[in-house]
């Protein structure tokens, strides 16, 4: 973070990181996906990306519009997540199965809600700068990102977990 003094500063400067938030969550899914063994859950980790790149793209466009230089700022944060995601899910995961695929669930959670909050909270500033077509764009992706927490909830308590607590 720079010399942030304007709320406008604070909120390309979170538009930003969340550039880099994406592109590191959607990396970490790309080594996810693969291991997960139940279809429907494979299925919406597959999807995951096109959501995450329709939300970056949104975010350069943000970005663009503050009359700022497009470009992002690590996200050291997300870089915990994934961390975490990765250990839980690839290097010290359970084994095939449902186990791992509650893993997976609840480190993808772990990663959207971060998601949520932080568009949230870039939607609010938006809101308070009177950007009223960031702010729109903004609550939009945080439905997005609801929804895709949603479905995985769902899945969870469905399916995944119920049989993961039968290993």
């Amino acid at each position: 973070m720079t010399d942030i003094v304007t709320l406008k500063e604070l909120y390309v400067d979170e538009l930003k990181d969340l550039w880099s938030a994406n592109d590191q969550m959607a990396r970490a899914l790309k080594k996810i996906s693969p291991r997960a063994t139940n279809a429907k859950l494979k299925s919406l980790l597959d999807k995951s990306p096109d959501g995450i790149a329709r939300h970056t793209e949104m975010l350069k466009t943000l970005i663009e519009a503050q009359g700022e230089k497009v470009s992002k700022e690590h996200c050291k944060g997300m870089e915990g997540l994934v961390a975490e995601a990765i250990k839980h899910t690839v290097d010290e995961a359970p084994q095939k199965g449902p186990v791992l695929d509650a893993s997976i669930i609840s480190q993808y959670q772990r990663m959207t809600h971060y998601g949520i909050t932080g568009f949230g909270t870039v939607a609010a500033f938006a809101r308070a700068l009177k950007t009223a077509g960031d702010s729109d764009k903004l609550e939009t992706a945080v439905k997005d990102m609801y929804k895709a927490d949603d479905l995985m909830t769902e899945l969870a308590e469905a399916a995944v977990n119920t049989q993961a607590a039968k290993t």
